[in-house]
C-alpha cells in the first residue's frame, strides 16, 4: 500500500514549485528587457561630438564622414557640433555624447573627473603631436614674443582651449607675468578659426591657435592665413584626441576606435583622412598628454 506524504512536507514541495516557477519568469522576463534594451541601444544613433578642433564649414566632408562611419559601424551616426568646448564636455558628463574630438585641455579635465577616456589619438605629418602657433597681424614685423604684446589686445580661442588658452597663460605665467593683468584687453572668438579672422581683420594685436588648424585653414583659405605672421611655435604636445565617455560599454568603445584605425586602409577611409588633414589614428597614450597635465597644475586646474 503506497503512503500518502505528510500534508506539511506536500505543502512545502508545492511552495518550492512555485518560488522556482517565479524566478523562471522573472528570468525570461529579465531576459527580454534586457534583449529589448539591446535592440534600443544598438538602433540609437551613436552620438559624435565635434568642437573647434577642426576647421570649420565643412558641412560636406562631415557628411562623407558620418556616412563612412554609419556603413563601418552598422549602426547610424549623428555629428553633435558645439561651437565651445564646454557645451560639449557638458553633454558628455550627462552622457548625452558617445565619443567626441576634443582638444587636450578638455580630454584631461574630463579624464581626471572620470567621465571620459582617452579612445584614439590622430596622426599628423607622421606625428601624433602637434603645437601652438603665435600669430600676429602680417603688417607687424616687430613681434617676435608673447611678451612684446603687453598692453595690447589678444584674442583667445575658448576658455578651456589648450592651445588658445592654456598654453598662452601658462607661457606668461611662467615668464613672471600675470595673465590676467598683462594685456590690455582679452576675449574669446570661440573657436581657433575665429581667432585668425580676428588677428587677420586687426581686431586683435596678436592671438595664439592650434597648430593643425592654421595649416589646414593655409590650405583651404590662403588668403586669410597670409594677413597674419607666425612668431613663435610652442612645444609639442598631444594631438587633440577622440574620446568616449566613462560609461560607453567596452565593446561598443572597441568597434569605434577599430573603424577609426582602420580608415587608413581603405581607399574611401583614407580619401576621407586626406580630407581631415590627417593621416590616420592609433590607440590613445595617456602619456601623450602628461605635459598637460602638469601645466593644468602649474595653472592652478586641478
Amino acid at each position: 500500500m503506497a503512503t500518502r506524504s505528510p500534508a506539511r512536507y506536500r505543502h512545502v514541495t508545492f511552495a518550492a514549485q512555485i518560488q522556482r516557477a517565479v524566478r523562471q519568469l522573472l528570468t525570461i522576463l529579465f531576459c527580454l528587457v534586457a534583449s529589448l534594451a539591446a535592440a534600443e541601444e544598438t538602433g540609437r544613433p551613436i552620438r559624435f561630438g565635434l568642437t573647434p578642433v577642426i576647421v570649420a564649414d565643412q558641412a560636406k566632408l562631415l557628411e562623407a564622414w558620418r556616412s563612412y562611419l554609419q556603413k563601418r559601424l552598422g549602426r547610424p551616426v549623428t555629428f553633435v557640433v558645439r561651437e565651445n568646448y564646454s557645451d560639449t564636455m557638458e553633454l558628455i558628463k550627462h552622457d548625452l555624447l558617445d565619443f567626441a574630438w576634443v582638444s587636450d585641455y578638455p580630454y584631461v579635465t574630463l579624464e581626471q573627473t572620470h567621465r571620459a577616456r582617452l579612445l584614439v589619438t590622430p596622426i599628423h605629418r607622421n606625428s601624433a603631436t602637434y603645437h601652438a602657433l603665435l600669430i600676429v597681424p602680417v603688417a607687424d614685423q616687430v613681434t617676435t614674443s608673447i611678451f612684446d604684446l603687453e598692453g595690447k589686445i589678444f584674442a583667445y580661442a575658448d576658455a578651456n582651449s589648450f592651445t588658445g588658452y592654456l598654453v598662452p597663460r601658462s607661457e606668461l605665467q611662467t615668464g613672471g607675468k600675470n595673465p590676467a593683468k598683462f594685456f590690455r584687453k582679452t576675449f574669446f572668438t570661440h573657436g581657433h578659426q575665429r581667432v585668425v579672422e580676428a588677428v587677420a581683420i586687426g581686431l586683435a594685436n596678436g592671438g595664439m591657435v592650434d597648430g593643425f588648424i592654421w595649416e589646414s585653414l593655409a590650405r583651404l583659405r590662403p588668403s586669410l592665413t597670409e594677413k597674419t605672421r607666425i612668431v613663435a611655435q610652442s612645444g609639442e604636445y598631444g594631438f587633440p584626441p577622440i574620446v568616449a565617455r566613462q560609461s560607453m560599454s567596452p565593446t561598443e568603445a572597441a568597434a569605434m576606435r577599430k573603424v577609426l584605425i582602420d580608415m587608413a586602409d581603405d581607399r574611401e577611409g583614407a580619401a576621407l583622412l586626406a580630407d581631415l588633414n590627417i593621416d590616420g589614428f592609433v590607440d590613445g597614450d595617456r602619456h601623450l598628454y602628461d605635459g598637460v597635465l602638469e601645466m593644468m597644475k602649474v595653472m592652478g586646474e586641478l
